[in-house]
């Protein structure tokens, strides 16, 4: 009983420290000892074993404020690979990262929709024809991740309600049964925030503004699901209750006033191209444009009402929103009363593919919480 209690102990030790590694990107012997308040022979043992487990490698000498420089060390980014998938309406993307979470490949067709088997075996197959385009073998893959939007009950794989897709209670286990690979499904938001939020190590919430609002509520380095997996949907929340109809039924909805689609459907749905005539200071489109941050700012002020942390403006406008965060962030102060500062505000990481990169993480995490 000591033994395996022992071994166990090494084990999440070893854990500790290649996932310490991986979240710092570069480190050293010394940082990890001190940090995680492990012992230095405890430590060298370990960084031996990944090492020659060839997880961990030499990279150069880390930066030392003094004394002598200590071996960098980093993740070797070759040695595995995931594959994420995000589902929309109108496409499929698909990414390839590597062991460090880095995009080495993508690809983007356009496909519409269909809770069809024709359409499963295309995404399928075009999986297989993605995975041979980025020359990374079979081997290497710990899994391919999906994303879709909607309510999902990641234990029985099911989708139990998209509005988007325009289905309900359908089984995932008709997409997983036609690939080779180990196979999650996750809401397409949630994806988009292990993505931004992953190693933040702080509380945050993640706010979606694709072509719906949604988002993810994230506390104690975890994503909070909910009783019945229906947290933060955000795009419902009443901010308007004499407003526009949202397609949920309801009047007024955060969705009707700041989605990507209310930018758009002003540029023949070319969210690139309201945003250059935003440049150009086009007079209709400035007009729209101050109404949506006007909507925005009441939206995040509601939410930092709420939850008191930091708020990551994501999906397809947050990829655009960083030009005009100064603005956004006077919007906001006018309607928070309770703080003189917008810092807790923030911009995402990922301007595209966030969802596929974020549900392709999710077999990066697993790989290192499994070593041994």
């Amino acid at each position: 009983m000591n033994k395996l209690s022992n071994n166990e102990k090494k084990r999440i030790n070893k854990v500790k420290i290649a996932k310490f590694i991986l979240h710092k990107g570069e480190t050293s012997k010394p940082e990890i000892a001190s940090i995680l308040g492990i012992s230095m022979p405890t430590v060298l043992q370990n960084i031996k074993e990944l090492i020659a487990d060839e997880i961990v490698e030499e990279v150069g000498e880390y930066q030392s404020t003094g004394g002598r420089k200590a071996k960098a060390l980093s993740i070797v980014e070759k040695v595995k690979y995931s594959v994420g998938i995000d589902i929309t309406v109108n496409h499929i993307s698909y990414v390839m990262i590597d062991l460090k979470g880095k995009m080495i490949f993508k690809n983007r067709i356009r496909k519409i929709f269909n809770n069809t088997r024709d359409y499963y075996e295309f995404l399928a197959n075009n999986l297989e024809l993605f995975v041979r385009e980025s020359e990374v073998s079979d081997s290497k893959i710990l899994g391919v991740g999906i994303s879709l939007p909607g309510i999902i009950d990641k234990s029985n794989k099911m989708v139990i309600k998209s509005h988007i897709l325009n289905m309900s209670n359908v089984s995932l286990k008709n997409i997983s049964e036609l690939i080779k690979y180990d196979v999650c499904f996750e809401n397409d938001a949630n994806s988009a925030a292990m993505a931004e939020l992953n190693y933040l190590n702080r509380n945050a919430i993640y706010l979606s503004l694709s072509n719906t609002v949604g988002g993810s509520i994230y506390i104690s380095n975890e994503i909070y699901l909910g009783d019945n997996y229906r947290s933060a949907e955000f795009g419902h929340i009443i901010i308007n209750p004499e407003g526009e109809k949202c397609y949920c039924g309801k009047n007024g909805c955060v969705d009707t006033y700041c989605s990507a689609n209310v930018l758009s459907k002003y540029t023949d749905y070319s969210l690139e191209e309201f945003f250059k005539k935003l440049e150009l200071k086009d007079e209709k489109i400035v007009e729209v444009w101050e109404k949506y941050l006007d909507y925005l700012a009441i939206t995040v002020t509601n939410l930092r009402m709420s939850f008191d942390c930091d708020i990551v403006l994501g999906g397809y406008v947050g990829g655009y929103l960083s030009k005009h965060i100064t603005e956004l962030n006077r919007k906001v102060l006018k309607y928070n009363k309770f703080e003189n500062n917008t810092t807790y505000l923030k911009t995402c990481k990922f301007e595209t593919e966030t969802s596929a990169i974020g549900i392709a993480m999710n077999f990066i995490e697993q790989y290192f919480e499994n070593l041994n």
